[in-house]
């Protein structure tokens, strides 16, 4: 098993704290579909990234949509996050990262995987230095 491409439970962003800390004094972009909320800090973890991905009921009713959406969000992010995770062990420092999906229609893997590459992108060219 490749270690660059898992997405451990490591990575995942928990705690009402840290998700809390985020929504307040993180930064935001739109790569519609995706809003993404992010907060670069000096190095504390050895995890380089912790993200979290959601979907709100408000959009998609059905449990099965949204876990459909998330899985695929997760999977569009595991397979192209190396770049940023790259980036920022080489700068010593760490980013927390929140995926919102904000769109009302389902979109499919293809659509959802270059969104999050642009969204990778961008995230990359906020990295201080």
């Amino acid at each position: 098993m490749n270690h660059l491409n898992s997405f451990s439970k490591l990575e995942h962003l928990c705690g009402d704290k840290r998700i809390n800390r985020l929504f307040t004094q993180g930064d935001a972009f739109i790569a519609y579909p995706l809003r993404v909320v992010f907060m670069i800090e000096p190095k504390k973890d050895n995890v380089p990234v912790s993200v979290m991905v959601s979907v709100p009921k408000k959009r998609f009713k059905r449990a099965v949509k949204r876990n459909r959406i998330k899985r695929l969000m997760r999977e569009a992010y595991r397979l192209n996050k190396f770049e940023v995770v790259e980036k920022l062990s080489e700068k010593q420092l760490q980013a927390h990262v929140a995926f919102n999906y904000v769109s009302d229609e389902e979109f499919d893997f293809e659509t959802i995987e270059k969104k999050m590459k642009i969204a990778l992108q961008r995230l990359i060219e906020k990295i201080p230095g």
